[in-house]
């Protein structure tokens, strides 16, 4: 699987599950999330971390300078893991239940939230995609969950997981701006 598959995935988590429960505090978050489940993934992220690692100083503030600029701040969080730190405004939290569904060819299919758990699927025609997934929010200011992606990149159905938390650092975003989420429709 491609790097930008991976980050692609991650983008989607990172993106839909905070403003998935409408209590959340706006503000400057951390998500992390654990990819597994597929060995041609996992090479294809150690691949990425090192290449990132191994860039020339310049070169490296140069690309995290760029990925700042789209509101996101990246950095490590363990083998076959990536921690990004977002900025959400009260308007993205009050965007309603996963923004993603007017993004590009992906919709929800199914949404239902109980007590504090969230369970969603979603698909996605292009790149051909799907993926369940449940999330505990522990009030305001942090959640944790699992997802799992179903994708055919090589033309034959290949199973990805994803664990996640995100955990809320303050009402200040600093210096990192926040992701431009397509207008809903």
């Amino acid at each position: 699987m491609k790097a930008h598959h991976v980050l692609a995935a991650a983008a989607f988590a990172a993106l839909c599950l905070p403003a998935a429960a409408q209590q959340l505090k706006p503000g400057l978050w951390e998500v992390t999330n654990k990819m597994g489940g597929n060995p041609q993934m996992e090479q294809a992220m150690a691949q990425m971390q090192q290449q990132m690692a191994s860039m020339p100083p310049a070169q490296r503030k140069q690309m995290e300078e760029a990925m700042a600029r789209q509101g996101v701040q990246m950095g490590g969080a363990g083998a076959g893991g990536v921690s990004a730190r977002i900025c959400m405004t009260k308007e993205m939290v009050d965007q309603g239940p996963v923004p993603m569904q007017q993004h590009g060819d992906c919709k929800v299919t199914t949404q239902q939230r109980t007590g504090n758990t969230y369970k969603m699927a979603y698909s996605c025609a292009n790149p051909p995609s799907s993926g369940e997934g449940e999330y505990t929010f522990m009030g305001p200011e942090a959640y944790k969950g699992k997802m799992t992606v179903v994708s055919s990149p090589r033309g034959k159905p290949e199973t990805m997981t994803m664990e996640g938390s995100g955990k809320w650092l303050g009402a200040d975003c600093g210096a990192i701006k926040p992701i431009a989420l397509p207008p809903k429709k």
